[in-house]
């Protein structure tokens, strides 16, 4: 039988991925990517250390970038992501800048992280304030505050969780109860830290109870990685991907003119 009618495959434009060796969300990496974009992903190796700030310097360490982005040259990818939120912001915006100028080096080609992926979401979104959820312990929590006002943004609020370990398992429900304790003051945005807790599904449900961005390490680290490819991600109606979910409804008692419902009279008066 002749086949070649068919044509294909169709050529493939790579993002090489560094991930830490417990990171176990390929697949949610994977929805924000358009067909004609491939994923080759790599991991560092294993120490055996929990969920910490000393891990997340393990596995920042540049001779591991280094030997991890050698593995991916191979392969020919476009741009390389290190998609890791506390492995990329420990060392604060000076050592997010030296991780992607050492991997530059190592494969010659341009690279991003998750945490240099936030601040770059925050400009696009102009977020001056901004409120935290977290999976992490206290310590890592106050790192990622740091370096977020670092960059001069003001953290309005903060949830976190105390975990150490299989971060993965954290249901959607956990997540969102998190961001309700988190979004207690204005807000412009909402950031959800960690590439190995998920968000994907969670993310336009958010938007729309709270009526701000939503943004989330996996999302920001996919969104910049093929912003360098000239490409978007894809995704639900989410505001850093879609500009038309930027804005959302006006709620009846928002309007001009409109008198004050009474629920909102007594709350302001208590």
């Amino acid at each position: 039988m002749d086949i070649t009618f068919l044509g294909g495959p169709r050529p493939q434009r790579g993002v090489g991925v560094v991930a830490p060796f417990d990171f176990a969300l390929d697949r949610e990496l994977w929805r924000w990517v358009p067909d004609e974009v491939s994923l080759h992903l790599t991991r560092t190796p294993y120490v055996p250390v929990e969920v910490s700030l000393d891990l997340a310097r393990l596995v920042s360490e540049h001779e591991t970038l280094h030997e991890a982005v050698q593995t991916l040259t191979a392969i020919a990818p476009e741009v390389v992501a290190y998609a890791c939120t506390s492995g990329s912001f420990v060392g604060g915006i000076a050592g997010e800048r030296a991780m992607c100028e050492a991997m530059t080096r190592s494969g010659a080609l341009p690279s991003v992280t998750t945490s240099g992926a936030l601040l770059e979401a925050l400009a696009e979104l102009d977020v001056r304030r901004v409120a935290l959820v977290t999976p992490y312990t206290v310590s890592v929590t106050r790192a990622l505050e740091e370096y977020v006002a670092e960059a001069g943004v003001t953290v309005t609020g903060c949830a976190y969780m105390g975990l150490t370990r299989h971060i993965w398992k954290v249901p959607y429900r956990a997540v969102a109860d998190m961001a309700r304790q988190a979004v207690r003051e204005e807000a412009d945005a909402l950031f959800i830290s960690c590439t190995n807790l998920p968000t994907y599904d969670v993310i336009p449900q958010l938007e729309a109870e709270l009526r701000i961005p939503v943004i989330s390490a996996n999302q920001v680290t996919m969104w910049a990685a093929l912003r360098r490819l000239g490409t978007r991600a894809v995704g639900p109606y989410q505001a850093l991907i879609d500009p038309a979910a930027r804005t959302g409804p006006v709620l009846p008692e928002q309007l001009p003119g409109m008198p004050k419902l009474p629920d909102e009279e007594q709350q302001q008066e208590g």
